[in-house]
């Protein structure tokens, strides 16, 4: 397992997102934050804890379970969000950005609850391999990948960004 990003760097990786969402987002009581459950909302918490400090407008969070959604998993028990998204601005946040299906099933579970007037995503990790035609609004850190290769994001513990090889997987 290889360290790619340390506590000390992470956090003042996602404090430049948080900056970098607050630029693009001038009306900041019209965004809504989704972390995508489960390693998209701790980075999703940060974010608005960063909002909060900077600009002290507290955007409303919630976390969005997408495994209904998924294309290549169906869980029938799964918990929908009851919140009006109808021209708000939503802030997807995933810990790491892979084939784009997880966004995909975000997007399908969002327009479900209405019709936001935009939809951003923010991600700690863009490792590539995209199979889907989907990029992310706010990067930490583009880290191409092999597609065997797992990448980690600790958000307790050893905080940091890792890189698993495929033996490390098993």
């Amino acid at each position: 397992m290889r360290k790619l990003i340390d506590q000390e760097k992470m956090h003042r990786t996602i404090r430049r997102i948080s900056h970098e969402v607050i630029e693009q987002n001038l009306d900041l009581e019209n965004l809504i934050i989704l972390g995508v459950k489960s390693k998209g909302v701790p980075l999703a918490k940060i974010i608005k804890e960063n909002i909060l400090k900077i600009e002290n407008v507290d955007v409303p969070i919630y976390n969005l379970d997408i495994s209904g959604y998924r294309d290549d998993k169906k869980i029938s028990d799964f918990q929908k969000l009851d919140i009006d998204l109808n021209d708000k601005t939503v802030l997807v946040v995933d810990d790491v950005l892979f084939t784009g299906r997880t966004v995909r099933a975000s997007m399908d579970a969002i327009i479900d609850l209405g019709r936001p007037s935009k939809i951003q995503l923010a991600v700690l990790v863009d490792r590539g391999h995209r199979e889907l035609p989907i990029r992310a609004d706010y990067v930490g850190k583009n880290m191409p990948t092999s597609a065997d290769e797992l990448v980690k994001v600790s958000f307790t513990g050893e905080i940091g960004v890792y890189i698993l090889s495929k033996e490390e997987k098993q």
